[in-house]
């Protein structure tokens, strides 16, 4: 009980210091930095700091700490439930960056400068989560500071089935998001957080459910047991794609790429009249005149 009280309590003071720097990001830089970049490296730190702990309660929590797997996915949708609140729009995704270019929303250099933050976001949080482990606040991080140089794979399955499960995850992540980018903020956060946690219920055992490129990247690349060439294909490629074919069912076209409809039909504006046409009224003045 212990160590989830201080897996709890780092929680909460993950989500308040990165709450308190986009605050102050906010309040010192220009809008345009701040949605580029400070906001991407406060959301990517948070949500990347925050995975790194929920890994090791997966881990080891069951064995060493009495962590069951319903508090594990009560604990998950709480946590996302509280990203989607205090991200303040911050896509924290590469593949939500790629689909706000896709559908012509952001610009080629913000979508590179947010990929960027993101990346910087993540690598800050792997480099902070190794000096909170070394503090070995509770029994779950000692563990993890004696077994972090031999992480375990996330990948369990083969690489074309891994690939296959993160495509089908991202699908389902960016339909959702796209149906629901223009609803109130409570409910886009609840439905994002419940298909999260659906997600990783049932896709967890295969390959984690990352369905986020830079997450992937900086969580399982560096373990063992496969290549990087077989990580990017399952971690990149998958999600890149699932993406992709959600946007193309979605709207019909990639608008960055094509303006023609590829797959749905544009309606007129202009509707024409049902029915026969009315003869025209004959003029008797002029008919008699014949």
């Amino acid at each position: 009980m212990a160590s989830l009280n201080a897996s709890l309590s780092f929680f909460v003071a993950t989500c308040a210091l990165c709450e308190m720097a986009r605050k102050a990001s906010k309040a010192l830089l220009p809008m345009g930095a701040y949605t580029s970049f400070a906001r991407e490296v406060a959301g990517a730190a948070q949500l990347a700091a925050c995975c790194l702990e929920m890994r090791v309660l997966a881990e080891l929590g069951p064995w060493a700490g009495g962590v069951g797997p319903d508090l594990l996915l009560t604990l998950l949708f709480l946590l996302f439930l509280v990203h989607g609140a205090t991200f303040d729009g911050a896509s924290v995704n590469p593949t939500v960056a790629l689909q706000e270019f896709l559908l012509a929303e952001a610009t080629l250099p913000n979508t590179l400068l947010k990929l960027a933050a993101q990346a910087l976001g993540m690598q800050v949080a792997s480099t902070l989560m190794r000096r909170c482990w070394a503090w070995e606040l509770s029994d779950l991080h000692l563990l993890q500071n004696l077994t972090a140089a031999h992480c375990n794979s996330t990948l369990r399955t083969s690489v074309l089935q891994g690939a296959l499960v993160e495509a089908t995850c991202a699908f389902f992540f960016h339909l959702t998001l796209l149906h629901l980018r223009h609803s109130l903020l409570v409910y886009r956060a609840l439905a994002m957080a419940l298909l999260v946690t659906v997600t990783a219920s049932t896709a967890g055992p295969y390959t984690s459910a990352f369905f986020n490129p830079t997450l992937a990247a900086s969580v399982t690349f560096h373990c063992s047991g496969h290549s990087f060439l077989d990580y990017a294909q399952v971690y990149w490629l998958g999600p890149l794609t699932g993406m992709v074919l959600a946007v193309l069912l979605h709207q019909g076209h990639l608008p960055r790429l094509f303006q023609r409809n590829l797959l749905y039909r544009q309606k007129s504006k202009y509707r024409s009249p049902r029915g026969k046409l009315a003869a025209a009224p004959v003029d008797t003045h002029m008919a008699t005149q014949g």
